[in-house]
């Protein structure tokens, strides 16, 4: 799979991807609808890319004006491949790269608000639950007009009942749901 930015300052840059099959990238067919949707509110926001395996969905939010993107990832070679990507883009100076486990980071008391937090774990294994949820329990990672995106598989979604967050609405994309959850 090639990887590459779409749209913006970066536009046309390829990204490195991670070897073997511990990620699963996102697709142009999905990021292309996902920043459409976003538009112009992209520009000047933060963002928290979780589960950030070759950092494509932060690199192309920084390609469209964001200013800040924190990317996390708990293994190393996801890591790696980001830091190269971030760098390659140009993108260094408004980029956070740590390797932290998801669940914990998201259980830690907020040191930043967010108007982005994007989930896109691992499928099949109901992590995307367990982040989300975590997210709900604690609201302060996210700006009070901010958007929780998680990105999975159709058939893993099921309907959740959070605190303080509500489902706005899912779209489909061939193998790929994107649901938008917003602070009720």
């Amino acid at each position: 799979m090639s990887l590459r930015v779409i749209a913006g300052k970066a536009r046309g840059r390829k990204l490195k991807t991670v070897p073997g099959d511990t990620t699963r990238p996102i697709t142009d067919r999905v990021k292309e609808p996902l920043f459409n949707i976003l538009g112009a509110d992209v520009i000047d926001s933060n963002w928290w890319d979780v589960f950030a395996g070759t950092g494509a969905v932060g690199i192309e939010a920084l390609s469209r004006g964001a200013v800040f993107v924190r990317f996390s990832d708990s293994n190393r070679v996801p890591i790696e491949t980001i830091k190269f990507n971030v760098e390659h883009c140009g993108f260094k100076s408004q980029a956070e790269i740590r390797r932290a486990d998801a669940f914990a980071y998201l259980s830690s008391p907020p040191d930043r608000e967010f108007e982005y937090i994007y989930i896109a774990p691992p499928q099949y294994q109901e992590m995307w639950v367990k982040a989300l949820e975590l997210a709900d329990e604690n609201p302060g990672w996210l700006r009070g007009d901010g958007w929780v995106i998680v990105q999975l598989a159709p058939k893993e979604y099921k309907s959740l009942a959070l605190e303080s967050l509500e489902e706005l609405e899912q779209r489909k994309y061939g193998s790929t749901l994107l649901v938008f959850y917003a602070r009720k």
